[in-house]
């Protein structure tokens, strides 16, 4: 079907709202071809079943040849088996559910010093004094990274994950991310220890080990991927509950309900706008669409957790059942920090609605979402404690 609907992803007016330019393509024309930020092409899936399918389809593949850095491209997210599944289960095996669960204490520390901090003030922005410092604290600390270096990080990836944008260097971000890592690696190999950093150093499985290139993507993989997504799960889920008084005071009332609440959250508002590209290796049909071998296609996570199939789609439904969204992905490149994004989520809200249970929004509060086209984020949400 040929839609009237004409989307420009790097249009500030969709980026400020999309859902209503979702709803009407996965009504009129599900599989759309959509301008992309760098001025290319590609199918855009909205629909959830066209989607589910999407992410696990073999034709589908996540390794683009020849492009990018090889420091950089040399993750399990940019991998086809049988080298996806080679560096998965390497990284999975310093990146075990028991490591996950220990880290529970540790977070519980970080939340209940960052709430003494904000308790000070009447007015804070809530990403910069708390969604943001949480998860970027944890992920550097299992992995082994100088807490000096933080502020750092949070400059490099914020210009990473929004793209190239006019007036900002996203190439020397990259670079200096690399450069970073590269000199963390070299040091941390004389020094040992006991975190994730150490372990990826030393992780073999059958007589195989991480390449130079392999070790530092993955790295700067888990250093983006692993404090991004639960910035925005944090910040976009108290925005969506302080923005409806009636959803606030209920989790107050019924803090039993944040762990469906978090999974609706990551539905309603899903952190990561759309999967990481995609480019089709064989004629293939998604939907009623036929796609070409050589067309790159992205899969609309966000899209897809609006649709039909979950009753009431643009309702935030606290206590939903049965909540199958796709925040995380699915299939073999299922987020592999969903665990920790779970744990750190759940932590925070418990611990922020025991603190500051009279939390509201400030009058000047606006959703004001970050560019670019992979996360969906706040870029402030200023907040009163009481």
């Amino acid at each position: 079907m040929t839609s009237h609907v004409r989307v420009d992803l790097g249009d500030p007016a969709f980026h400020a709202n999309p859902h209503p330019f979702y709803a009407r393509l996965r009504r009129e024309d599900p599989v759309h071809w959509v301008r992309l930020p760098d001025g290319t092409g590609a199918w855009l899936v909205t629909r959830y079943e066209d989607a589910r399918h999407a992410l696990s389809d073999p034709r589908l593949s996540k390794q683009y040849p020849a492009v990018g850095l090889p420091a950089v491209s040399r993750h399990m997210l940019a991998a086809d088996p049988p080298d996806h599944t080679r560096l998965r289960r390497l990284v999975s095996a310093a990146f075990t559910a028991r490591r996950v669960e220990a880290l529970r204490p540790r977070i519980e520390e970080i939340t209940a010093g960052l709430l003494d901090e904000m308790s000070g003030g009447g007015e804070v922005d809530l990403i910069d004094a708390f969604a943001f410092p949480l998860p970027i604290q944890v992920i550097c600390e299992l992995l082994g990274v100088p807490a000096g270096d933080r502020d750092a990080f949070r400059e490099w990836t914020t210009a990473i994950v929004g793209g190239p944008q006019p007036g900002v260097d996203h190439a020397g971000a990259v670079l200096a991310l690399i450069a970073y890592i590269q000199d963390l690696l070299g040091r941390r190999r004389h020094q040992g220890g006991d975190d994730l950093l150490a372990a990826l150093l030393d992780v073999r499985e059958e007589g195989d080990r991480l390449s130079e290139d392999e070790l530092t993507s993955m790295v700067f993989l888990l250093l983006i991927a692993g404090h991004e997504t639960t910035v925005n799960l944090i910040g976009n889920g108290a925005w969506l509950l302080l923005s409806d008084r009636q959803r606030w005071e209920r989790l107050v009332a019924e803090p039993s309900l944040l762990p469906a609440a978090i999974e609706e959250m990551l539905r309603f508002e899903a952190p990561v706008e759309t999967a990481t590209f995609r480019i089709a290796v064989t004629d293939l049909t998604i939907g009623d669409q036929h796609v070409a071998a050589g067309d790159q296609v992205v899969v609309g996570l966000l899209a897809a957790n609006r649709d039909e199939r979950f009753p009431a789609p643009d309702d935030m439904v606290l206590d939903r059942d049965n909540n199958a969204h796709l925040a995380f992905g699915h299939g073999i490149h299922y987020c592999l920090g969903a665990p920790l994004a779970r744990l750190e989520g759940q932590v925070a809200f418990t611990r922020l609605i025991e603190r500051f249970p009279d939390l509201r929004l400030a009058p000047e509060a606006r959703p004001d979402w970050r560019p670019g086209l992979l996360l969906r984020g706040l870029r402030e949400l200023p907040v009163r404690l009481s």
